[in-house]
């Protein structure tokens, strides 16, 4: 298969609404998006249905249908909570698999330890690429604050804020801007786009740090100027902190870029209270402060669910009240946060023992 994948988008039923995995894959990837198959909008276009995403690749009620565009690939455009497969996908799967179709996934559910997909796939020589299958990695060890460039980190104030989507934006920022910052994928998503990467919440708990150093290791091996680390979940979220806590730890970042929903009062399925700007700075710089210190540098907010006006008081407040720059990279546009950060994107040393004399 050529380097450049054709992808016939799977998302029944969901594409409009809750495909963050295909919007993220259509918007930022260097593959082709050939067409998505979800029947309650078949006929449409993609920009018809999700008109921000600008691309013109058909909708079609079916695998079947789709293979007329010539894909390469199917892939899983969602990864549902508890990341399974819908029960009722599975016959357009199976379908994809005997085309010969490579299958491209990020839910946690294997799909190629799926003994009917597995059978399938020897029977057609179709390849299966369960994304967030991590590889083996070592124990955190320290190697990283070896590194020489300038390491930002996003966090959030909940989960699918748009942590992945501000650091794609402001690498290309920061290309436009004359220089490289190489995005680092943490999640399947980011890793379908960028090729490459660890899905850190597939990793055994002691392993997240290791998992989070060797990606940053692996970017600072391409000697760019910077190094943006796709963050996951939020420090206070009940189920996901820990993932969290270990890119914090791990990816070792000299600066924090917060992002932000600001209309979200709570964490995603739970009642647990979102935090303020405040709270949120003051919680992340004081965990980073007793290992390897980072500051947060900027606001990313998420205004898509404001009207403008809206979102530039958003803005505003969120700036008033920290003293931070702040605005919406994707709204408009990515080049005056990267401009307004750099300034601030400096090495710090992590906290060392010092023997007594």
């Amino acid at each position: 298969m050529s380097d450049k994948r054709r992808y016939l988008i799977l998302a029944p039923g969901v594409f409009a609404q809750d495909a963050k995995t295909a919007h993220g894959v259509i918007a930022y990837a260097h593959d082709e998006t050939a067409a998505v198959v979800d029947p309650s909008c078949a006929g449409s276009s993609v920009r018809d249905v999700v008109p921000y995403l600008n691309c013109r690749a058909p909708i079609v009620s079916s695998v079947a249908e789709g293979l007329a565009f010539q894909p390469t690939s199917l892939l899983i455009g969602t990864a549902p909570i508890g990341g399974k497969l819908p029960a009722h996908w599975r016959s357009e799967v199976l379908a994809a698999i005997r085309a010969g179709m490579e299958i491209v996934s990020g839910l946690h559910e294997m799909i190629g330890d799926d003994p009917q997909f597995a059978t399938a796939a020897r029977e057609s020589n179709a390849r299966i690429w369960d994304v967030r299958k991590p590889p083996e990695v070592p124990i955190f060890s320290g190697y990283v604050y070896d590194v020489q460039q300038p390491v930002v980190l996003a966090v959030g104030n909940d989960c699918a804020v748009g942590k992945m989507t501000v650091m794609l934006e402001l690498a290309r920022a920061a290309a436009q801007e004359g220089c490289r910052a190489e995005f680092v994928p943490t999640g399947q998503t980011g890793i379908m786009i960028a090729g490459w990467g660890i899905a850190v919440d597939r990793v055994i708990s002691d392993f997240i740090t290791g998992a989070s150093e060797q990606i940053v290791l692996q970017a600072a091996a391409r000697h760019p100027d910077y190094i943006l680390v796709e963050g996951q979940g939020c420090i206070n979220h009940p189920a996901y902190a820990p993932v969290t806590l270990g890119l914090m730890f791990g990816a070792a970042p000299d600066a924090l870029l917060l992002v932000v929903d600001p209309k979200r009062a709570s964490i995603g399925e739970y009642d647990t209270p979102t935090l303020s700007y405040v709270e949120l700075i003051q919680i992340h710089e004081a965990i980073c402060a007793k290992v390897k210190p980072a500051t947060v540098v900027g606001i990313a907010l998420n205004t898509h669910t404001l009207n403008e006006q809206d979102a530039r008081e958003a803005i505003a407040r969120a700036g008033n009240e920290t003293g931070l720059p702040a605005d919406d990279v994707v709204r408009f546009g990515s080049r005056a946060l990267w401009n307004a950060i750099v300034p601030s994107l400096r090495k710090r040393s992590p906290l060392r023992t010092v023997a007594a004399v």
